[in-house]
């Protein structure tokens, strides 16, 4: 059999196309900003990450030309070897502090952190046990570890508490959550995993790439808006979001960060974060901790989002993040409607299986504290005007 036989049988990216429903790759021609010029028209653009809209921010940008004129355009090796700058440990003191714990280190992506931190602290005869509704990314960091995965359904804490109770009384365990889910919006279930974790002898690591910068004091993340750092070990996330830039971090105690230094092949064997995206992260979060207000504001904008499209009469997934998915059920009618509010004006993100239930599809609309209220009006009518007419299923 031919390897590139399954390449040939792959259709429904072709099938997409020939409906002229296909929603990916869509190109920008201006900066990651609330409003942007995306293959010659403009759209409100209410599908990014970029919660703070720190891409744009003046001394954000200013900070990654210095560090690029400085430092030039890369590192050539791992942080493990010739790779590490002075402000990659500027960085890690400064992450490490915001979130209230000992040490950071940072990774080259944040897909890459969840790779090397479980990798490197799940072992032969671990168990990791997870959230079903976790990033891909952790799901492939369990796979790249020797420990056995556990997953129990989505901020369930019977079903969490069920699988604790059957592993062994000698094995490690270390439980995952997303901090904020990426899909849904919606807030893991924190203090009840902790007493878990207590109760069960495990440890708690939290992805808060979605929470980093969005909720808790200052946008401190999720152990932050449960009042949690002491009890979660390991806070996981990333610079692509809130942070305006890329790569990842792991924050947890002096000797847990030493021996994923040590121990995570992702982490020792890649190159480091080039000089311009350290130095937009580290600037990010210095900008972040000046003006905490960003936090309040993104909140405010999302709410008023809720509240117009409930107005509207449409159903949304509730949540109180900056993430708002508004249900479209299938996977046609969804894609269909992703194109003509982009048609329309409104850059979102179709959400279709495995990432959901195959009749629960979503249009994802994400928020930044940059955007107006007359944005946020403007894009709330206009998202409403396409899901509400009679095309609807």
């Amino acid at each position: 059999m031919d390897i590139f036989e399954k390449c040939e049988r792959f259709t429904l990216a072709d099938e997409f196309r020939a409906k002229d429903i296909y929603p990916y790759f869509h190109a920008l021609e201006t900066r990651q900003d609330a409003e942007v010029i995306m293959e010659g028209k403009r759209r409100i653009m209410l599908g990014s990450n970029n919660y703070l809209g720190l891409t744009t921010e003046p001394s954000v940008v200013e900070a990654g030309i210095k560090a690029l004129e400085q430092y030039g355009s890369g590192c050539s090796g791992s942080r493990f070897l010739n790779g590490t700058l002075r402000m990659h440990l500027e960085l890690e003191a400064e992450l490490a502090a915001f979130v209230r714990m000992e040490e950071a280190v940072t990774f080259s992506t944040g897909f890459q952190s969840n790779l090397g931190i479980i990798s490197a602290i799940v072992g032969r005869n671990d168990y990791v046990v997870c959230d079903r509704e976790n990033h891909a990314s952790i799901y492939d960091g369990c796979k790249l570890s020797y420990g056995k995965m556990v997953r129990y359904k989505h901020n369930d804490m019977e079903d969490l508490e069920r699988i604790l109770k059957k592993i062994p009384d000698n094995a490690g365990i270390l439980i995952v959550t997303d901090g904020v889910f990426s899909m849904g919006g919606d807030i893991a279930k924190l203090p009840e995993i902790c007493a878990l974790a207590e109760a069960y002898g495990a440890r708690v690591m939290v992805d808060d790439a979605h929470g980093l910068g969005v909720i808790g004091e200052g946008g401190r993340g999720t152990a932050s808006y449960f009042g949690l750092e002491d009890k979660v070990d390991i806070i996981m996330g990333t610079f692509s979001k809130s942070l305006a830039s890329l790569g990842g971090y792991m924050a947890a105690s002096h000797k847990v960060c030493d021996y994923v230094r040590h121990n995570s092949r992702p982490f020792i064997f890649s190159a480091s974060i080039p000089p311009a995206c350290c130095a937009v992260a580290l600037a990010s979060l210095r900008h972040l901790k000046a003006h905490p207000e960003l936090t309040d504001r993104l909140s405010m904008l999302a709410a008023r989002a809720r509240d117009g499209l409930r107005a509207a009469g449409l159903k949304i997934r509730e949540s109180d993040t900056p993430i708002v998915p508004i249900y479209t059920y299938s996977m046609e009618n969804t894609l269909t409607k992703a194109k003509q509010v982009y048609e329309a004006g409104v850059y979102v993100n179709p959400v279709l299986p495995p990432a959901t239930a195959p009749n629960e599809c979503l249009l994802r609309t994400s928020y930044m504290a940059t955007l107006t209220e007359e944005l946020i009006d403007e894009a709330v009518e206009i998202i409403s005007k396409v899901l509400l007419s009679h095309e609807s299923e």
